[in-house]
């Protein structure tokens, strides 16, 4: 009946005919512009053949449809709201084309239905699920809500307040759910799917089932949403929490969802097409929708980068600290076994027992097993010798900051391995070229650097030293993703990337003190502009000695625009002991709360202290003073370090930025805000601060895409 490059349409005699989602050359079904199409013209041939009685549609992979195909987002987020309000009203109108059909139709569910995909099952008048797949409309990760009536339609089948639920959240639901809210009719076992789906269909077209009162109830209003109710209140309390970190996306669904509930379809699709045009403008949306793609780029770039030609097999951590004691935890997790060696029997202890304790953890949570917690304890084999050394093939140093003894460590180490083990070094602020000096094979020395906490965080810079050969480099990638996480490759520099970034960040804010800032004030406005904590706050966490360090250490690799500090304000506060969290005083007070957890008050004599480094005396800065010479420093060195050929593409800087320092969401990343703000503003606002250093002033680079109307990310 027709055979397109997205949609099939076949007879299946009797009158019933199937729709398959059959994209060409691709794994999985999308809904981009050309399915949207292609889905029109056979909507035109259902409705002039009037021998049809009944329509069953189905995937031929093994997914149903994935969502939306987001790399269109960025050339159509370009038009203004009202455009884009009317290129969904326009999709909108075939949807309702199709679930106004006079004759039943029947979704048959497997895999993945998502965003797009749950909106075309939504259409039909029933929906049968197989019992492994998932259905759900993430959209607001992408700084958006469901387009193609997921939100009218959801509200009328499962109930106003559990949409809001489903489009607010953006999480997916499993089978169970689904049949349980009403959100699908059946659910059976995937081998059974397109039968059942087939008999479902025949006892719509016999009359057996009342397929129009279906597809009557989604033409009529919702029932209201009770905001007064605690549950509700808990949604809207979530999504102004969300709104308040500039993601708006939540809060603009709940609201309009509230409003449309009583209105028929219609109207109520009107309003959902109208608040989604004005979402899409946001600056969060444009963010989010480029982060899914860098994340897409990231995917192909590690692919390329990995190999498989020395895959990591068995490991050896040095140093059982925190952070040794992270990565053995996280290797042996991930099925990677992993000797974990020290100097002290105590250190040793405490590793094993803090992997114990995250096991504890996950089994009491349910997403692990006894047994297999068990098991991942027994892949840790913790030792003060290093027996069994010569049969790994990756050794990961995190032993203490200090270049002598790395060198030392290592070089007694290198003896002890087999010729082609990988040497990676865990360090935050020291050259690979420097650490691997005294060894014999320093192209087997990577830089492996974890942030902390391992566990959690997903980010692992993979050092590039100039000796560094390509196999060390893909044997460490491939152990990082083996590990579940996400691994950038950078070139060896003091502070490599995400620590050289931070470090001009941090030096934004040292000045401003300098200058008579009040470091509340600071924090107050760069935790309103979205970062997780504030400057301070965040020195405190790290703790003051290792902070100050590491900045002296990175800013030392930049004399330039990172001149050495009269006036250091961590450097005053390590020299008075007062070392954040570590030891209850910092910056802030600290006192640990009842679940063990330190809690931040006012230190009174922080002031009075800092004073004393501030030879021009206290003063007031508005916020956008206050923004602007934390986050320029950061934009400029994130550009020099682009242009250095520090990392390969904007995309991975930015990934970087946002994974290892939890840079703002809605703001992407500090090359996608300089795209935001535009390089025009940003070099006239360098050139407005050219007065306090070299950390200010634009590159040539930078000046030349202001002049040419130039991106980091040109549009899609």
């Amino acid at each position: 009946m027709f055979t397109g490059k997205s949609i099939q349409l076949k007879p299946l005699g009797e009158g019933l005919v199937e729709l398959v989602f059959a994209r060409q050359e691709q794994a999985i079904n999308k809904l981009d512009t050309r399915t949207m199409q292609e889905f029109e013209h056979v909507l035109g041939l259902l409705e002039k053949d009037t021998s049809v009685r009944g329509v069953l549609v189905s995937s031929d992979k093994d997914v149903f449809i994935v969502g939306a195909d987001i790399t269109e987002f960025g050339a159509r987020f370009q038009h203004s709201a009202a455009h884009i309000t009317e290129w969904v009203a326009a999709d909108n109108r075939i949807g309702m084309r199709f679930e106004d059909l006079p004759i039943p139709t029947v979704v048959a569910i497997n895999g993945y239905a998502l965003g797009g995909g749950l909106e075309i099952a939504l259409l039909a008048s029933l929906r049968v699920m197989a019992d492994s797949a998932q259905i759900g409309v993430p959209e607001v990760n992408l700084g958006i809500y469901p387009g193609l009536g997921g939100t009218v339609r959801l509200s009328r089948v499962i109930g106003t307040h559990h949409a809001i639920e489903w489009v607010t959240g953006g999480a997916p639901v499993n089978a169970a759910k689904a049949l349980e809210l009403g959100a699908v009719d059946a659910v059976v076992p995937l081998a059974q799917l397109r039968e059942h789906a087939l008999d479902l269909l025949k006892k719509a077209v016999q009359g057996e089932v009342d397929w129009q009162a279906r597809q009557a109830q989604k033409r009529q209003a919702a029932k209201p949403w009770d905001a007064d109710s605690a549950p509700a209140q808990a949604l809207l309390k979530a999504a102004k929490s969300q709104a308040k970190r500039h993601l708006p996306a939540a809060l603009a669904a709940l609201e309009m969802m509230a409003k449309a509930a009583p209105l028929p379809r219609e109207q109520a699709l009107a309003e959902e097409h109208r608040v989604f045009g004005e979402l899409a403008k946001s600056q969060a949306t444009a963010s989010l929708v480029q982060a899914f793609l860098n994340g897409q780029t990231l995917k192909k770039i590690t692919q390329r980068q990995a190999g498989k030609d020395r895959a990591i097999q068995q490991a050896a951590v040095l140093g059982a600290g925190i952070m040794g004691g992270g990565i053995a935890f996280v290797s042996a997790r991930n099925g990677v076994p992993v000797r974990l060696n020290d100097i002290a029997q105590a250190a040793l202890d405490q590793g094993v027992a803090e992997a114990k304790k995250l096991l504890d953890k996950q089994v009491l949570s349910g997403r692990l097993a006894a047994e297999q917690a068990s098991q991942v304890l027994a892949n840790i084999t913790p030792q003060l010798d290093r027996s069994g050394f010569d049969a790994v093939d990756c050794v990961i140093e995190a032993i203490v900051e200090k270049l002598e003894v790395k060198q030392q460590v290592l070089a007694q180490l290198e003896p002890q391995l087999a010729p082609n083990t990988i040497i990676a070094s865990n360090t935050s602020s020291l050259r690979i070229d420097d650490i691997g000096a005294p060894l014999q094979r320093p192209h087997n020395l990577v830089g492996m650097h974890f942030f902390n906490p391992v566990p959690m965080m997903p980010l692992v810079e993979i050092v590039r030293g100039s000796h560094t050969s390509e196999a060390a480099v893909a044997a460490a990638v491939g152990y990082a993703v083996k590990m579940k996480k996400t691994p950038i490759v950078v070139k060896d520099c003091p502070g490599f990337l995400v620590n050289r970034i931070l470090t001009a960040y941090m030096r934004g804010f040292l000045q401003l003190v300098n200058d008579g800032a009040d470091f509340q004030q600071v924090d107050a406005a760069m935790e309103a502009f979205g970062w997780p904590m504030g400057p301070a706050y965040l020195e405190d966490v790290v703790g003051m000695d290792t902070g100050s360090h590491v900045s002296d250490v990175i800013s030392a690799g930049y004399p330039e625009r990172m001149p050495h500090l009269e006036h250091d304000a961590l450097r005053l506060m390590a020299a008075h002991k007062r070392y954040g969290q570590k030891n209850g005083i910092g910056f802030y007070r600290y006192e640990t709360d009842p679940r063990g957890k330190p809690q931040r008050t006012e230190a009174g004599d922080t002031k009075a202290l800092l004073a004393s480094i501030q030879p021009n005396g206290q003063r007031d800065f508005t916020q956008q003073e206050i923004v602007e010479r934390m986050m320029l420093p950061m934009l400029v060195e994130s550009a020099h370090a682009l242009e250095e050929g520090i990392v390969g593409t904007a995309a991975e800087l930015d990934t970087a930025l946002r994974l290892g320092l939890g840079f703002p969401a809605y703001a992407g990343g500090p090359l996608q805000y300089a795209d935001w703000l535009g390089l025009a503003q940003v070099v006239e606002r360098c050139a407005h601060y050219a007065h306090l250093g070299a950390a200010y002033q634009a590159t040539e680079a930078m000046r030349s895409m202001a002049n040419n109307g130039g991106r980091y990310y040109p549009f899609a």
